[in-house]
């Protein structure tokens, strides 16, 4: 049982991530290597982060100092990986199959995939460990849900990093201020709304962050240049 528990945890929160990597990013070698420095970059702000929370000692009781100075931290190495990406463009365009002008938005996505699934890796690999046993599941009165919705946060968070990553390099293109606000206060409200999980409030904090990822979903879709006519007509002819 243990067993099934962790696949199917492991499974929905990465199996889509997955399929978007199989299909969109492995195709291309450029993009696996952009993918790759994304990660580093968010690793950068997590060991930040970590140096930040055991140099603040009397801070470390309150859960919120620390997503504060992490969300933060986060946002701010997603625009200096804004900034190298673009320095790099010149290069890019020598290695890679399209004009880096018409790549931007493709850019923008696997930069923000790869934030997403290291921070989903870091999110949910101890809660995978535990979940493969020897039966841990519903011990210390926790609920026997705890670890579904693990999976299911860490697949949101996932997805509107990617989400995030197109606003947030289109806001930049364009100087627009509004967007970039949107992404860092988006971030960090579902990012404070996890803390209604320590208190077993897994619905209030599921249906949040997944409405923010639905808005989110339609926002990075018009900032692509999507229009539901092509989307409705790609559908039909498929």
């Amino acid at each position: 049982m243990t067993v099934m528990d962790f696949f199917g945890c492991a499974l929905l929160a990465f199996g889509p991530p997955l399929t978007m990597f199989t299909f969109t990013i492995a195709v291309e070698p450029i993009r696996i290597i952009i993918l790759i420095a994304s990660t580093f970059f968010w690793l950068i702000s997590l060991l930040l982060s970590s140096m930040l929370w055991y140099m603040i000692t009397p801070l470390q009781k309150y859960l919120w100092t620390g997503i504060l100075y992490s969300v933060t931290l986060q946002e701010i190495f997603r625009y200096l990986l804004y900034t190298v990406m673009r320095k790099a463009e010149k290069g890019l365009e020598k290695v890679t199959t399209a004009h880096v002008s018409e790549s931007r938005d493709v850019f923008a996505y696997v930069c923000g995939l790869g934030f997403g699934v290291m921070s989903g890796a870091f999110a949910l690999v101890n809660v995978l460990a535990d979940a493969i046993g020897p039966g841990t599941m519903g011990l210390y009165q926790g609920n026997e849900y705890f670890f579904l919705i693990s999976a299911a946060t860490t697949l949101c968070f996932i997805l509107l990093h990617t989400f995030w990553g197109i606003i947030f390099f289109s806001a930049c293109d364009e100087k627009n201020w509004f967007q970039v606000t949107w992404v860092v206060t988006s971030h960090m409200f579902v990012s404070f709304m996890t803390i209604l999980n320590s208190y077993q409030l897994y619905a209030a904090s599921l249906f949040t962050v997944y409405t923010v990822l639905l808005v989110n979903t339609v926002f990075a879709f018009n900032v692509a240049g999507g229009r539901v006519q092509t989307l409705l007509q790609c559908l039909i002819k498929k």
